[in-house]
């Protein structure tokens, strides 16, 4: 697509913008790294330092009291000043459209479970996992990556954690796939109240279980919510489950993505994945930071300015939003030398694939353990394999563009 400087136009819910970002993003990044869409009263970062010094901005500066994901509707209704965080009561809603302290208190309730160590001891697990789907899959000799592999792998990792029965584990996908989809109009997150409240159900019931056992601490996830107070007040089971949805959600949806996509890219290139191949147990990790960053699905988050902050040279309103392109920033040669090739091995001292600053990705050890498993275990057991590019799906959409099928045909297993 070749696209005008001069009379450049920047929507992120364009048709166009969600068939293909990427050339949206070259111009942007070089003609206009802060980009101001009136419709909308936002501004658009596309470069990686700004969108690295944006995310370091504290004190509640910046808000996600809107979404982090603003859909357009909102969009189009500008603010007359600083918006406010939700109540807390009588039902909290998701931590995360709130500021500090509330934010943090949530987060730090359930997060201890997804810290190094416990994670670490999660990797046998995996490991087992990724072995016995591809035990199961290999002999077909063709399988879909993102939804028959690497959303089953990570799906079944996220009932391990939630302690959801492992034979729930293709509902359990199916249905946040279901929330996650883009609809006709290319936009993301279905807002049907039912599969809301489906997803709800896989969590409510575990919960009101565990607070009638009574929790020890053993179960951090969930106890460590149970035992938390919000402004003096216990959350009660359906508003612990909403608050969890985050990681049942981000630990399911966008991982399948990054491997299938970055699996493709080493197919592309036997030299890679050769070199890649060559020692796996050393190599993997480095190809998954790339694919992390070449791959990710997810376009771009806002946020709606507290006070009056300058960002890159511009001066942001109380009730003004700014939206950060993560995938142009990501695709920036200021920071990436040859930015628009995979590159296995290439040197990645700063990423942007788990966020920064407050809203930083809680998941981000369990994603890298569990991309890093999957690498290793599906080229030790393949030997080699393609993509049929014919019958992969990647659906326009404003916010979560990646494939949502990768079909892979196996042409050779490991002796």
């Amino acid at each position: 697509m070749n696209l005008a400087v001069d009379d450049f136009v920047y929507d992120p819910f364009g048709k166009e913008e969600m068939r293909n970002p990427l050339p949206f993003y070259e111009i942007l990044r070089e003609h206009h790294p802060v980009y101001y869409i009136e419709a909308y009263d936002t501004f658009v970062l596309s470069r990686f330092q700004d969108v690295w010094d944006f995310l370091t901005v504290g004190d509640n500066a910046f808000v996600t009291n809107e979404g982090s994901v603003i859909n357009r509707a909102d969009l189009l209704k500008h603010n007359d000043g600083a918006t406010s965080d939700p109540p807390t009561a009588p039902f909290l809603g998701t931590h995360l459209a709130f500021g500090a302290p509330v934010y943090e208190q949530v987060r730090q309730a359930h997060t201890r479970q997804l810290r190094p160590g416990s994670v670490r001891k999660l990797e046998p697990f995996v490991r087992s996992l990724v072995r016995g789907r591809l035990d199961q899959l290999l002999p077909k000799g063709r399988f879909d990556l993102v939804h028959e592999f690497g959303g089953i792998i990570s799906v079944s990792t996220i009932c391990h954690l939630f302690h959801i029965p492992a034979d729930q584990a293709g509902e359990l996908l199916d249905t946040i796939n279901a929330v996650t989809a883009t609809d006709e109009e290319g936009h993301g997150f279905a807002r049907d109240p039912r599969l809301q409240k489906k997803m709800l159900e896989f969590i409510r019931p575990l919960v009101a279980a565990r607070r009638e056992d009574g929790p020890d601490g053993s179960w951090n996830l969930v106890d460590g919510m149970i035992d938390l107070r919000v402004e003096g007040r216990e959350l009660s089971d359906l508003e612990i489950a909403a608050n969890l949805t985050c990681v049942l959600v981000g630990g399911t949806e966008t991982l399948p993505k990054v491997i299938g996509h970055g699996l493709w890219e080493l197919a592309r290139d036997p030299e890679q994945l050769a070199e890649v191949r060559d020692n796996l147990e050393v190599n993997a990790a480095a190809a998954v930071e790339e694919m992390l960053r070449y791959c990710g699905p997810a376009q771009w988050f806002g946020r709606t300015a507290r006070v009056e902050v300058e960002v890159a040279g511009r001066v942001v309103e109380p009730g003004q939003r700014v939206i950060y392109l993560a995938q142009a920033a990501n695709r920036d040669p200021r920071e990436f030398h040859d930015a628009d090739r995979f590159i296995w091995n290439r040197e990645i001292p700063r990423t942007l694939a788990f966020g920064r600053g407050q809203h930083f990705c809680v998941g981000v050890h369990l994603a890298r353990l569990e991309a890093r498993v999957i690498v290793e275990e599906f080229l030790s057991a393949v030997a080699e394999y393609e993509i049929d590019a014919t019958e992969a799906v990647r659906s326009p959409s404003s916010f979560q563009w990646g494939y949502s099928h990768l079909p892979v045909v196996i042409t050779g297993v490991a002796e």
